[in-house]
């Protein structure tokens, strides 16, 4: 079927501290940064862009939708596949990063733990549980 949709290859993120969410993506999560400038920053997150942008610049990529404050609470959240959720939470926390939850073991065969970015984005480990 022509056009149809495939990969997700970027994923924008509205940031109200631009500053403090490029030095968390690019220094506490250790990704490399493809762009900068003063309204955004890219990074390399294996097979998706991350793309930081500063809420007071996205009104017209979303039109006619409006950014939700952050206030408003959790609208989605990321998902980072691990193969050791608690080695991954150790690192986090090594680098300063506050675990919300977990590591848990879920029933749909699943251990994972969650962090929050500086703009609240909520982002899941989740390490794959082998049977035995």
């Amino acid at each position: 079927m022509g056009g149809a949709l495939r990969d997700v290859g970027a994923i924008t993120l509205f940031c109200d501290d631009l500053d403090a969410s490029q030095s968390f993506y690019g220094e506490a999560l250790g990704w490399r940064l493809l762009f900068a400038d003063e309204n955004s920053a890219a990074f390399d997150a294996g097979n998706t862009i991350v793309n930081l942008l500063r809420e007071d610049q996205a009104g017209d990529l979303i039109a006619p939708a409006t950014v939700a404050p952050r206030a408003a609470g959790a609208r989605m959240q990321l998902s980072i596949f691990t193969d050791d959720a608690d080695a991954a939470c150790a690192a986090l926390r090594a680098a300063g990063i506050t675990i919300a939850s977990g590591p848990m073991d879920r029933p749909w065969g699943m251990r994972t733990a969650t962090f929050h970015d500086p703009s609240g984005h909520v982002w899941e480990i989740a390490q794959e549980i082998v049977a035995t």
